[in-house]
């Protein structure tokens, strides 16, 4: 059964979960969401198990037609969102039923927003996933970003028998200027003073930035005299900080396989989703970490995604 009709796609809309692992030897990306945190939430906030498939929306939503009585939770960058032209809030389980329509429109803070519905989006699992990789153009529905006119099926799910609510203290905020903690490696060693540089100013962030990576603007990054401008190429990960011959930063993100430039450090797991945030014109500032710290920070997460969950 249907449970939603595509009125317009927004910016660039597609149906994610956590992601497709164990192909990437084979050229096949992770993908998966950008935010794992308010990702994680929105599914919790509707009642889903934590990988169910939801939207990813992009700097401007999309206008939908329910087509199904189910519940549903918008999480991640602020951006206004209306039910049948009221206002309604973000980080909240909302009922809706057959013949409403939800509208998100752009983003007033952050980047990306997470749009769950009660039994998560029903699409083909590709590799163990549902993510959409629009460059393969596998997964999510039909391998590519919404259109005008879609129509998208959910998982049977019965409905909440109450609201539910994200507590205050664990919604994040998207600043302009984010503080990025990141752990020096693999290829540190190609750097000398590009390491205090790295570290000690900001660095925007650019026009070329999506879900292949980021790419920033700033005080060039040398590579240290007499190493060579490149490596051969290996497997990369989210989060890979790389400084290709124009000495400025990419940080690597979930569309990439391998990367063959050196990699001064590695953005932990937790604060991709800030880098995710981000829009061109903000600044990235890096602080660096070690791996200890790195740990701590994700049981943190985990912990407070745990508590969210045993409060409903």
């Amino acid at each position: 059964m249907s449970a939603l009709k595509v009125l317009a796609p927004g910016g660039f809309t597609t149906v994610q979960d956590m992601g497709r692992f164990g192909y990437q030897q084979m050229g096949v990306p992770v993908c998966g969401v950008l935010d794992s945190f308010a990702f994680t939430c929105a599914n919790i906030l509707v009642g889903n198990d934590e990988n169910q498939a939801v939207l990813e929306i992009t700097v401007m939503g999309p206008s939908l037609e329910i087509t199904k009585a189910m519940d549903i939770a918008l999480t991640g960058a602020k951006m206004g969102m209306t039910l049948n032209d009221k206002p309604v809030e973000q980080w909240k389980s909302i009922r809706v039923n057959p013949g409403d329509i939800l509208t998100i429109s752009q983003i007033q803070s952050g980047c990306r927003a997470y749009l769950a519905l009660s039994g998560g989006l029903k699409v083909p699992r590709i590799m163990g996933s549902y993510s959409t990789y629009v460059g393969g153009k596998i997964g999510g529905f039909l391998g590519r970003h919404l259109q005008k006119g879609d129509i998208l099926e959910t998982h049977d799910a019965g409905v909440l028998n109450k609201p539910r609510s994200t507590p205050m203290d664990y919604i994040p905020q998207y600043p302009s200027n984010a503080f990025i903690r990141a752990i020096l490696g693999p290829q540190d060693y190609y750097f000398d003073q590009g390491i205090i540089t790295l570290f000690a100013t900001g660095y925007m962030v650019t026009a070329k930035a999506d879900r292949m990576g980021y790419r920033l603007q700033g005080k060039a990054i040398p590579i240290k005299s007499g190493m060579p401008k490149s490596i051969v190429s290996e497997p990369s990960m989210p989060g890979s900080i790389q400084i290709p011959p124009d000495e400025q930063p990419i940080i690597l993100l979930v569309e990439q396989t391998v990367g063959g430039y050196a990699k001064i450090a590695t953005v932990i797991s937790t604060d991709l989703s800030k880098v995710a945030q981000t829009t061109p014109g903000d600044t990235i500032t890096f602080e660096k970490t070690d791996l200890k710290t790195a740990h701590t920070l994700y049981g943190e997460e985990r912990n407070k995604i745990n508590k969210l969950k045993n409060c409903f």
